[in-house]
């Protein structure tokens, strides 16, 4: 157990490091969720009027869905890494290295879930200077940090798994893309359930998306459903575990097409 925790630790540190030595990359992953945030924000900002929606303010509602679809968005990316170190033959020499295959996916879930929080600060300050104001408090935002975390670690699984069942950027990148937007508007991170179309609300009771979206808004609420919170906090915690186990699983699969 020490072993595995020092390597996961060990390839967390080796990811972090080439993000800091590239944080521009960094920067890049947020200029989409700013113009989420900054552009849709005010120019959709006259919904939060609709009857049913809540009332209160578009950009309160908007923050911790953007934030929610940053984590899932950045996540489909994480398996490119995999990918480089498979061209470079650095993945086969993991492979008959003592370092084990959990370690190798723990290491890299890791690495992303650090992304997201540092990404989730950045998309929390910058709706809070664009005028957001949150009563759930501290409490609230470390809850937003974890939902967005465990929505993270789902999607860097798969994609994880992704990778090594196809071993091309080209058609991680597809899937990716082909994933995220349908989740993102079949859920409630831009929309309250009250105004969507019904059936799309049926399709969001079973979209991670969306129960990571909604425990984040219950979460920053003045009277939080801490049941709804923790339930939907819980679905997303089973299924993260699910998704690690089979990126770890994948790896039986890449070393037979080897």
């Amino acid at each position: 157990m020490t072993t595995f925790v020092t390597h996961s630790g060990l390839l967390t540190l080796r990811s972090l490091r080439s993000l800091l030595r590239m944080p521009a990359y960094l920067l890049f992953t947020l200029v989409q969720p700013m113009v989420w945030l900054l552009l849709f924000g005010q120019l959709f900002q006259r919904v939060a009027e609709l009857p049913g929606f809540g009332g209160g303010s578009y950009l309160e509602y908007l923050t911790p869905g953007v934030i929610v679809m940053t984590a899932m968005m950045s996540a489909g990316w994480n398996g490119t890494s995999f990918i480089q170190d498979m061209e470079r033959g650095v993945m086969d020499r993991n492979l008959t290295s003592p370092v084990s295959r959990g370690a190798l996916i723990s290491g890299s879930l890791a690495y992303q879930a650090v992304t997201t929080v540092v990404q989730s600060l950045i998309v929390f300050a910058v709706g809070l200077a664009a005028g957001a104001r949150y009563a759930g408090g501290p409490a609230g935002v470390l809850v937003v940090l974890l939902c967005s975390v465990l929505l993270a670690l789902i999607f860097a699984a798969l994609s994880d798994a992704l990778a090594l069942l196809f071993r091309q950027q080209e058609a991680l990148i597809g899937v990716s893309q082909f994933l995220t937007l349908p989740l993102a508007f079949l859920s409630s991170v831009m929309m309250a359930p009250a105004v969507m179309p019904g059936w799309v609300g049926d399709v969001a009771r079973f979209n991670p998306v969306d129960w990571a979206a909604v425990a984040s808004r219950q979460a920053l609420s003045a009277d939080p459903d801490w049941a709804a919170v923790f339930g939907r906090a819980g679905l997303l915690t089973a299924v993260a575990v699910l998704f690690g186990w089979l990126a770890s699983r994948a790896f039986r699969a890449y070393q037979r097409s080897a």
